[in-house]
């Protein structure tokens, strides 16, 4: 591998952002991964076609669907006669997970057509033969063959009333758009319904160009604000008419995750207003609700996924759980009987379960270390046996009944390595190998993984790039980049590029460090920073970087620190309180009070402001501008679109920085969001590359 990658000699001067892009593109991955109903195929997108593909034979492969369209995304029907495609090029974004786009139906081996225009959300019936979709805040459903829609719900509201899809806090941090389920009968569409009415209206200014600029207005509660009220309806599709569910007398919950177990029933979460109580509800036959599982937690309780319960059978189903053992378990329940046993057991955390066959869980770990993620199977006993020897870092698509498996392989000097496998690990097929491609780039600077143990005793784990030339007897400048967020990682044994990566090119060291508060480390570990974030973190990366500056290697003269978010509050927060330890810091889109950020993601880790106005106030950076050191070259950068972290904490902070006399440069990104889409991207990217340069050489 050292040979593989020594190949390639180019002038350090010569390397830029551009060639972190043109890297990243070489690493390939398949695309569009979708297991087929026999266990024996899987489909994936390529090019403008849609291939069926045998996991056992690289000559058995078909052609489903071949358009003129670039695919997105698509979906097939239940019985895999029928294909509903996503045009990529029609697709309008809402917010980070949603997006209204065109849609066109084909039958295996046919021409497509357009059958919707501007929706989102869109899903088979169980039959095949209608189309569920939303549209403006409403439920409809499409009859394939009269080509007719047919409203479920007609109330929808614009900044009012969503049916069907989550409002801005849940797609955010619940991360899903869809909020409807299917009965596996086809009879029933159970959907969620966002009042949203009392949630405080946010407005952004949008330019765009225009000779007058407008504004955009959106529900966004922040902390401590008031959230949308979510009820639960179930629409009968033969007699068109709805019913209500009651889902509990407390309005101010959390309502998600609708779905419908093996045995025909609904079930959904339930979350209270501080996060620190978890329960999935089912809706029994006779319409009364029963507890299948509960969690409480005295600080808070792991925000669920659909993958928290992944049902077995009609009876038993296995839950991921971090509060019994401190650490992301698997444990075994049954409908009649609650807990069963304990599937999986150790100081490591079961980070994902991959699926479920012949009484064996297969699952993704971290027993070997916190940095990597290997693939197990289990007995529902608890006899464990590994499927990979590789160290590096593992995910994995299964088929159905996982008899295959297709392995994703990486670890931080080698790509993306994609092969099919038999449920033993027994390998059957290579189908990318990005080694080669990745050789012909420039050779970049390798990640070290360290350790080391603070003045307070904790151990935390870091990574550092040197240059390549690199002479100890040398002192070098350093920047340390991180997130720092909670149940974040940053340090991981998997390969990735970013903007950093040029600077050990120039002569910069780049080191990064999973402080307090990160993942997978257990409970303790990261719930420590509960109702006092900023407070632990800052600590820790103030002493990365007394650490670093010990080094003979390193010019403790010139370290700088970079984030973005919650890195960006963090950026802030050490170089307030670095008193001039780092020279130069950048914030992108910072956080700068947490009052300003959404109620799930702040409350779940500080509590509400009400209860704790301490734990908001004294670790902001609004609170403490007149401690930056005049040696501190500050850039804060931010998008005025961002409808995530808005434009109003870095406009705050600059108001606070100004009454302090304190001078600092700005980069601001007119309409983008919070990734700096659609068209800073890069350009932000290059300016904190020269930045760092000027400021650090």
């Amino acid at each position: 591998m050292v040979a593989l990658f020594a190949t390639i000699a180019v002038n350090a001067q010569e390397i830029g952002y551009n060639d972190i892009v043109a890297c990243r593109r070489a690493n390939r991955a398949i695309v569009g991964i979708r297991p087929t109903a026999d266990g024996e195929h899987f489909t994936i997108i390529k090019g403008n076609k849609i291939i069926r593909c045998s996991y056992a034979d690289r000559s058995d492969s078909l052609t489903l669907f071949e358009g003129k369209m670039r695919i997105a995304d698509y979906t097939l029907s239940h019985d895999e006669s029928a294909i509903l495609v996503t045009d990529a090029k029609s697709i309008k974004p809402i917010y980070r997970h949603s997006a209204t786009a065109d849609y066109y139906l084909a039958e295996v081996g046919g021409k497509a057509q357009k059958v919707l225009e501007q929706v989102r959300d869109v899903t088979f019936s169980a039959d095949g033969k209608q189309l569920i979709y939303a549209r403006e805040n409403n439920l409809y459903i499409y009859d394939i063959a009269t080509k007719q829609s047919k409203a479920v719900t007609t109330d929808g509201e614009w900044n009012k009333i969503i049916n069907g899809t989550s409002d801005w806090v849940y797609e955010e941090e619940y991360g899903f758009t869809k909020a409807y389920a299917l009965s596996p009968n086809g009879k029933e569409v159970a959907y969620l319904r966002f009042d949203e009415s009392q949630v405080p209206m946010f407005e952004m200014m949008r330019y765009d160009n225009t000779l007058y600029n407008h504004s955009y207005k959106f529900k966004y509660p922040k902390a401590g604000d008031k959230n949308s009220v979510v009820s639960l309806h179930i629409y009968d599709v033969a007699s068109a008419t709805t019913r209500e569910i009651e889902v509990g007398k407390e309005q101010d919950q959390y309502i998600l995750n609708l779905a419908y177990a093996p045995n025909g029933l609904l079930y959904f979460y339930r979350i209270n207003r501080l996060q620190n109580r978890f329960e999935v509800l089912m809706l029994n036959s006779d319409g009364s609700l029963r507890t299948i599982y509960e969690e409480s937690n005295p600080r808070y309780v792991e925000r669920p996924s659909h993958a928290t319960i992944q049902f077995i059978d009609n009876e038993r189903f296995v839950v991921s759980e971090e509060s019994t053992a401190g650490y992301m378990h698997l444990y075994l329940h049954s409908l009649k009987h609650g807990r069963i046993n304990a599937i999986t057991e150790g100081k490591w955390e079961v980070t994902k379960v991959v699926g479920v066959a012949k009484n064996r869980i297969y699952y993704i770990s971290t027993e070997r270390s916190p940095l990597q993620r290997d693939l197990y199977s289990v007995a529902l006993n608890g006899r464990c046996k590994r499927l990979h020897s590789k160290e590096g870092y593992t995910s994995v698509a299964p088929s159905t009944g996982m008899k295959y498996y297709i392995s994703t392989y990486t670890n931080a000097t080698t790509p993306n390595i994609v092969t099919i496998h038999r449920s033993s690990g027994e390998v059957v097929d290579t189908l990318l190998d990005n080694r080669a491609a990745i050789a012909k780039h420039p050779k970049w600077a390798e990640r070290q993984f360290r350790s080391f143990v603070t003045e307070r005793g904790d151990t935390l784990n870091y990574y550092i790039q040197l240059p390549h030339n690199f002479n100890p007897k040398k002192r070098y400048p350093v920047l340390l980049t991180q997130y720092s967020g909670p149940g974040s990682q940053s340090v991981d044994d998997r390969w990735s590029l970013d903007w950093e990566d040029v600077l050990p090119h120039k002569g910069i060291i780049v080191a990064c460090c999973d402080g307090r508060g990160t993942g997978y480390r257990g409970e303790a570990f990261k719930k420590v920073t509960y109702a006092s974030l900023g407070e632990k973190e800052v600590e820790d990366q103030l002493s990365f970087a007394r650490h670093l500056a010990q080094q003979e290697y390193i010019d403790s003269e010139k370290i700088g620190i970079y984030g973005w978010s919650y890195g960006g509050f963090m950026a802030l927060n050490c170089a307030l309180h670095g008193e001039g330890l780092f020279k130069m810091a950048i914030a992108v889109a910072p956080v700068t009070s947490w009052r300003y950020y959404d109620t799930i993601y702040t409350e779940i880790y500080n509590g509400l402001p009400q209860d704790n106005p301490r734990g908001y106030d004294n670790n902001s950076p609004l609170s403490h501008a007149e401690k930056l050191n005049e040696r501190t070259q500050l850039l804060i950068i931010h998008g005025t679109a961002d409808d995530n972290v808005h434009f109003q904490n870095t406009m705050e902070m600059c108001r606070r920085l100004n009454r302090a006399g304190k001078q600092y440069d700005m980069m601001v990104y007119p309409d983008q969001n919070h990734s700096m889409r659609p068209s800073a991207t890069s350009l932000v990217r290059e300016k904190m590359i020269d930045y760092t340069i000027e400021k650090l050489k």
